[in-house]
């Protein structure tokens, strides 16, 4: 049994569904593998696009090579809906590659969290749209999005 806990723990609530979901934003703005790879169970199961990771270990080596590919990558989640210990997520990033050739990706993520707060099952759908630098909404500096930057519906996506 875990003794790992990773609060707001289910069942989820509007404001904790919320606060779940931008503390999922803020790890993922970090790009650190390992860090992330903590708010998931220990034997926790993706399914990422056509990837499928299963435990920790899959989960770092996974991030390791997306955010080696992805570069200045900024991401933006929104709480779509929740019940219980279920989360649905929409979400967008931007990144460009090493021929610095701009994407946004857009996707939906359901996530199951076990009763310590920890995501024990994620299913992600992503689609990547090509777009000019110029047409890139999201400026902030590496890292936490600022709290005065806007969200994916102020932004009209």
């Amino acid at each position: 049994m875990s003794t790992e806990s990773r609060p707001p723990l289910p069942p989820f609530t509007l404001e904790t569904a919320t606060q779940k979901v931008r503390l999922a934003e803020d790890g993922w703005n970090t790009r650190d593998p390992q860090r992330v790879s903590l708010a998931y169970s220990t034997d926790s199961r993706w399914r990422n696009r056509a990837e499928f990771a299963v435990g920790r270990a899959e989960i770092v080596a996974f991030l390791t090579r997306k955010w080696a590919r992805e570069l200045d990558y900024r991401l933006i989640k929104e709480l779509w809906a929740f019940g219980g210990n279920r989360i649905a997520v929409r979400f967008a990033y931007e990144w460009h590659d090493d021929a610095q050739n701009w994407f946004r990706s857009y996707g939906n993520e359901n996530w199951e969290f076990d009763e310590h707060g920890l995501m024990a099952v994620r299913h992600a759908s992503i689609n990547d749209r090509p777009i000019r630098e110029s047409e890139r909404l999201f400026h902030w500096p590496q890292g936490r999005r600022p709290d005065d930057h806007p969200g994916l519906s102020d932004l009209g996506l």
